[in-house]
């Protein structure tokens, strides 16, 4: 029997799948890429992007049209708002939030072989019963608290997708409830993984030759701050990882996302620039550059205490590329608080910026609020920020031309007539090479030309 999960939205969903895949397999399940050959089907939803919900609700109606003819056991977990939850529960069988992963062998096996008579679902859709326990799980799973095991759910040990890049998630959930955003209610509130725990996995990494390690956390460099007492602070957390990369003497590099402006210390910044293995890129969302828009959003940071943070980086590690996260069309985002996110893009000079054209998401508070910018205004300001990302990101990159950088090598380009990879800064490269061998391994590259967003070079 095969299954097969499609993972929607952030890397955290990803990490998720991760470890989604052995649970499943433990109970003699095999992966597919192929979802039409799968008897297993499930999503890893994502809430906080309206197109990626539609994705689920467009693939379970294909999935359940399926049913007539085959048998399949559909399953949902991921990001998901109570209202989207209420309605997953009468489309799949199987809704659960991710804390609750180690129930999901159970509740396949309730199931036990699945057939259309006991998949038989009603006119309105919802699934009749056979096995009382199932109902009992499936009532039990759609009333839990999000964050009720995630120790649980820490302690399975992950599928890498990747033999040398690695996500390693150190904290689930937000405590900052940004007006426009829909990951508290989805996530729950914030919970820190036990930073042993953390250390063994990424140890364990290191000891694999993995060459990228990402730490993952919806506000990551809160790490410690729901156990204050209990454990070690973000810094310290960063620190212990730096000195294990030393005494280990391998060349690999350890990354953190996504970090909030309110718990970005100058202590972490100085860690960062102080151990080799420590990547030096900071992905540092601003989301508006006007205050009063920042203040609606509720951010907790104004761009003066953004601006002192990018100062600090820049003059302890003035080699590190900067990445953020910026939202347009925030409901009464006025044509000159836009100008005022224009002007800090050109003084941040951002390397990479992740623009989203402000959607409502409900359950959070925006929601209730009148969206009064316009659709058209929106785009319009969408395509204004990224000509402006071009040009500054465009500049960074003419500067790499005929530097040579250490670039883990990714896999090759669709075409199959270059290599694709990542410096530290991570920055895409293309590599004029075609040596399958290279993949997952560092090499020196000198660059040659560049892109707005990419640049390329040939092996040294």
């Amino acid at each position: 029997m095969k299954y097969h999960i499609l993972t929607l939205g952030c890397q955290m969903n990803m990490s998720d799948t991760e470890r989604t895949k052995p649970v499943i397999e433990q109970i003699g399940y095999e992966w597919t890429d192929d979802e039409d050959e799968a008897s297993l089907v499930g999503i890893l939803a994502c809430s906080v992007r309206q197109k990626a919900i539609d994705k689920v609700y467009s693939r379970i109606h294909k999935w359940n049209k399926r049913k007539n003819k085959e048998n399949l056991l559909t399953f949902v977990t991921g990001c998901i708002l109570p209202s989207d939850k209420d309605r997953f529960l009468k489309l799949f069988d199987i809704v659960f939030p991710m804390s609750e992963l180690q129930e999901l062998p159970e509740m396949i096996n309730q199931y036990g072989i699945v057939t259309p008579t006991s998949l038989k679902a009603n006119k309105q859709g919802e699934s009749i019963f056979q096995n009382p326990r199932l109902k009992e799980l499936k009532e039990k799973a759609g009333a839990l608290k999000l964050n009720e095991h995630m120790s649980d759910f820490w302690h399975i040990n992950p599928h890498y997708e990747s033999d040398f890049e690695a996500f390693v998630p150190i904290q689930n959930g937000c405590d900052k409830f940004c007006t426009f955003c829909a990951v508290p209610y989805t996530r729950g509130r914030e919970v820190s993984r036990p930073s042993k725990e953390i250390l063994e996995e990424v140890q364990s990494l290191i000891n694999l030759d993995y060459k990228s390690i990402t730490l993952l956390g919806q506000n990551v460099n809160s790490y410690g701050l729901d156990k204050k007492g209990e454990e070690i602070s973000f810094p310290e957390l960063l620190r212990q990882i730096g000195e294990m990369g030393k005494k280990s003497g391998k060349e690999f590099w350890v990354y953190f996302t996504s970090p909030h402006p309110r718990d970005m210390t100058d202590e972490a910044i100085e860690v960062v620039s102080a151990y080799p293995n420590l990547g030096k890129q900071i992905h540092l969302p601003i989301q508006s550059g006007d205050d009063k828009v920042l203040i609606r959003m509720n951010r907790k940071h104004s761009v003066e205490k953004y601006r002192k943070i990018v100062k600090t980086i820049r003059q302890l590690i003035p080699q590190a590329t900067l990445f953020t996260d910026i939202i347009v069309g925030f409901t009464g985002e006025t044509d000159e608080q836009f100008e005022n996110t224009r002007k800090i893009m050109d003084e941040f000079k951002y390397n990479m910026a992740y623009i989203a054209q402000y959607s409502q998401r409900p359950g959070a508070v925006s929601a209730r609020w009148i969206d009064d910018v316009p659709k058209e205004v929106k785009k319009e300001r969408y395509h204004r920020l990224t000509h402006d990302l071009e040009k500054t990101s465009a500049a960074h990159n003419r500067q790499m031309i005929g530097q040579t950088y250490r670039v883990v090598v990714r896999g090759l380009e669709r075409k199959g007539d270059f290599l694709s990879g990542l410096t530290e800064g991570r920055i895409n490269v293309r590599i004029s090479a075609t040596d399958t061998s290279l993949i997952g391994k560092m090499v020196d590259v000198i660059i040659t030309s560049f892109t707005d967003f990419s640049v390329a070079g040939e092996l040294i």
